[in-house]
């Protein structure tokens, strides 16, 4: 220990009053939020108990279901694992409570009292040490102002003596500053040591708990999402072509110029300039049929598909088929008269029942042997093209709100269904291999 031993016993002092002053009062706040903190843990734990005893009955009530059972049983073995994992955790702030915060807690109130205690010990004996050796030299001085004009041999022996016990005394001090010094900090860092060496064991425990999840979640974690990626859904119901029971009257008679008008005023489903089709509009006025009607919310575009139907948001379609099939409708646009396919989720139903386009051209001409037959058929035979949602739809056809891309959602083949006029559907990007259905046929209207 090199310098001045003022020096060394300010040092010494500073020391035992750090320890004193911002150690221990450290450890005591230290122990403070260990506890707030093991407290946290355990209503971390507590929560996720509870959040996966909610999963685990989800599950149990996904294996009544013929489809979701698998998905069930995944749902109670991943509550199962998380519950483990959890357990694990609060075993782990167990013995932390026990290996870190309780011995912190007892050893900061112990050493309070011995370090304070030291301290008061190592000063007394300081101060001890340093009268001892202030009072040799106070005798040193009185003798040599004795011995001035005097005999100087009869006072030598004596002086020699005074000199030696101050030397000793000095040395005494010396040692006994630079002992005290190197006790206080060996003290320091013994403290320290324990606060570090408590640490390393919880950290090597919290280690151990991490790896032990890991291997937990790894092991299981391939077959859960396994059970993900290979639902299939059941197959759809083949979807029967609805015949009207007029459409085969009209076959065995030969056609009328009027019925043919009509018929080509359907198919076609645009107004000619000439004369004939004002007088297919009049005579199509006496089907009174109300047909469901919807207005566009969002804007679609056909592509290069000559079965879809292209629209701006707040167009009026008429539904030509009353049925969705696999998220798709078919209808007639108000607008331009263009029939085909659209998703359904780009509508909502539109209250107001639409009457036939031509009742609003005027009064309709009544014919005995056409008025008979809108009574009986109220809905026009018409063959609808295939609808394009087979394997072969544009991958890019989404689902794109004008407010928000954020509310794109596939639908290809089906896989991401939203319910007709129902709004948009949470799990919609929920992705599920496509359900193969060899239905291609269109219903007949």
């Amino acid at each position: 220990m090199s310098g001045a031993p003022q020096d060394v016993n300010k040092l010494t002092e500073l020391t035992y009053k750090n320890v004193m002053d911002q150690f221990n009062p450290s450890l005591r706040n230290l122990v403070n939020l260990g506890k707030s903190y093991e407290k946290s843990v355990t209503g971390m734990t507590l929560a996720g108990k509870a959040y996966f005893d909610a999963i685990t009955k989800i599950g149990e009530n996904a294996t009544m279901s013929p489809v979701s059972r698998e998905l069930g049983m995944v749902l109670m073995e991943i509550a199962d694992v998380h519950k483990k994992v959890h357990f694990e955790l609060e075993q782990n702030f167990k013995q932390f409570h026990r290996d870190v915060l309780i011995e912190l807690e007892k050893k900061t109130e112990m050493d309070m009292k011995y370090m304070n205690a030291t301290f008061k010990r190592y000063q007394s004996e300081h101060k001890q040490k340093q009268d001892s050796l202030d009072r040799s030299q106070t005798d040193l001085k009185k003798l040599r102002r004795k011995s001035q004009g005097k005999n100087v041999s009869k006072y030598e022996i004596k002086e020699n003596e005074y000199v030696e016990t101050i030397s000793s005394r000095q040395m005494d001090m010396q040692k006994f500053i630079a002992d005290g010094c190197r006790e206080a900090l060996l003290e320091e860092k013994r403290r320290f040591c324990f606060l570090v060496d408590k640490h390393c064991i919880f950290s090597y425990h919290i280690s151990n708990f991490h790896d032990k999840a890991k291997d937990m979640l790894n092991e299981k974690l391939p077959s859960w999402q396994n059970s993900v990626e290979s639902v299939v859904l059941p197959p759809a119901p083949q979807l029967k072509a609805h015949t009207s029971p007029l459409a085969n009257m009209f076959n065995p008679e030969p056609r009328s110029p009027i019925t043919s008008s009509l018929e080509n005023h359907s198919d076609q489903g645009s107004f000619n300039g000439d004369s004939s089709s004002q007088v297919t509009s009049q005579f199509s006025g006496l089907n009174m049929t109300k047909k469901p009607r919807v207005r566009t919310v969002f804007p679609h575009s056909a592509g290069n598909s000559s079965t879809l139907l292209s629209f701006d948001e707040g167009n009026m379609i008429t539904l030509l088929i009353k049925e969705e099939k696999d998220g798709w409708l078919y209808g007639e646009l108000e607008k331009t008269r263009q029939r085909g396919w659209f998703p359904s989720s780009y509508c909502r139903s539109y209250s107001e029942a639409h009457i036939s386009n031509s009742s609003k051209l005027g009064s309709p001409v009544r014919s005995p042997s056409v008025t008979s037959l809108a009574e009986l058929d109220e809905e026009e035979p018409v063959l609808l093209p295939p609808p394009d949602y087979s394997d072969d739809f544009p991958t890019s056809t989404v689902i794109q709100s004008m407010s928000s891309p954020q509310n794109m959602v596939s639908l290809v083949n089906g896989t991401a269904k939203v319910p007709f006029l129902g709004g948009g559907n949470p799990f919609a990007t929920v992705k599920l291999r496509p359900t193969v259905t060899n239905d291609r046929s269109a219903p007949v209207i």
